[in-house]
């Protein structure tokens, strides 16, 4: 659906974008994950075709990105960082200005806008100025506006800056329905647990650089750490051998141990366990985060 070869932008002596490239299949929730300041909105903005590269391309179905190429942009809905929406008129009368900026007029703008309100759930509000929307219901019509034309390829740039946690989640709902129904997503973010909710594969940018691509269980296994395995039991049995566990330790009735793989290993473990006659209470497993991954690649915590 969408391949990024070499993407490069400067601005005088900096160099926001350095030769960024990966590619979306059709119908993937991809994540661009890093910092403020890391490159994500400028690489976006070439995505989408509000800026042209200085070098590389991004390409939508074979078709080139750029600020003139209208056929590749049609595919595309953006979300910007911003709200882009006009506060004194209806949500409604927003979408029909926007409508006929995609060209659309009559019944489809119509149809268009009762689908799209339909998704953001504002159905109920579309006749009231914007104005008197909360922060998180600008947000939606946000998305809303993007969702008129129809796009193949949709494009949010930290789409729940500033909203409450209800807005955020119904944010979340939106993009999952809108992904059941086979729409791309590419959603840039600077919250570790948003990708982890949202997203199957993502790209990790530092400084203007993708340092890291990969599902979020290929992200983890760069640190080359075990997943930790915490065992509550009532009974303790004597002489434990646990196959595969490394570290093992046991403080009180709390037994914790690391292995390589949790789905090789640990069904022998608790097998092993059962013979030997505990009583196991509650099991925990914990695996690398996020931000432990992009600290092991940049050195920094997501909030420096």
């Amino acid at each position: 659906m969408l391949q990024v070869s070499g993407l490069q932008k400067r601005y005088g002596d900096l160099a926001a974008v350095k030769n960024v490239s990966f590619e979306v299949a059709r119908g993937e929730r991809f994540g661009l994950l890093g910092p403020n300041g890391a490159g994500k909105t400028t690489t976006i903005s070439m995505i989408t075709g509000t800026l042209d590269p200085d070098g590389g391309e991004a390409k939508v179905d074979g078709e080139t990105v750029t600020t003139s190429a209208m056929g590749a942009k049609r595919k595309i809905g953006y979300v910007p960082q911003e709200i882009a929406l006009y506060d004194e008129i209806s949500a409604r009368d927003n979408l029909r200005f926007f409508g006929a900026l995609y060209g659309l007029a009559g019944l489809d703008i119509a149809r268009a806008s009762d689908r799209a309100l339909e998704i953001a759930g504002l159905r109920d509000r579309d006749k009231e100025p914007v104005k008197n929307y909360s922060g998180g219901m600008k947000r939606r019509l946000n998305i809303a506006v993007a969702l008129l034309h129809d796009p193949e390829l949709l494009v949010f740039d930290e789409p729940t800056v500033g909203v409450d946690p209800q807005s955020r989640n119904l944010i979340f709902e939106t993009l999952l329905n809108l992904a059941d129904e086979g729409k791309t997503i590419i959603y840039t973010t600077h919250y570790m647990e948003e990708v982890e909710r949202l997203c199957q594969r993502a790209a990790v940018m530092d400084h203007g650089e993708v340092v890291a691509v990969g599902s979020m269980a290929d992200l983890q296994r760069m640190l080359g750490q075990e997943e930790t395995v915490v065992i509550d039991l009532d009974l303790l049995p004597d002489g434990l051998e646990l196959p595969g566990a490394k570290n093992v330790r046991l403080e009180g009735q709390t037994l914790s141990f690391q292995v390589d793989d949790l789905t090789d290993d640990l069904p022998h473990i608790l097998i092993a366990l059962r013979e030997s006659g505990a009583r196991i209470t509650s099991i925990k497993c914990h695996s690398p985060s996020l931000e432990e991954v992009f600290l092991h690649l940049t050195g920094r915590s997501m909030r420096d």
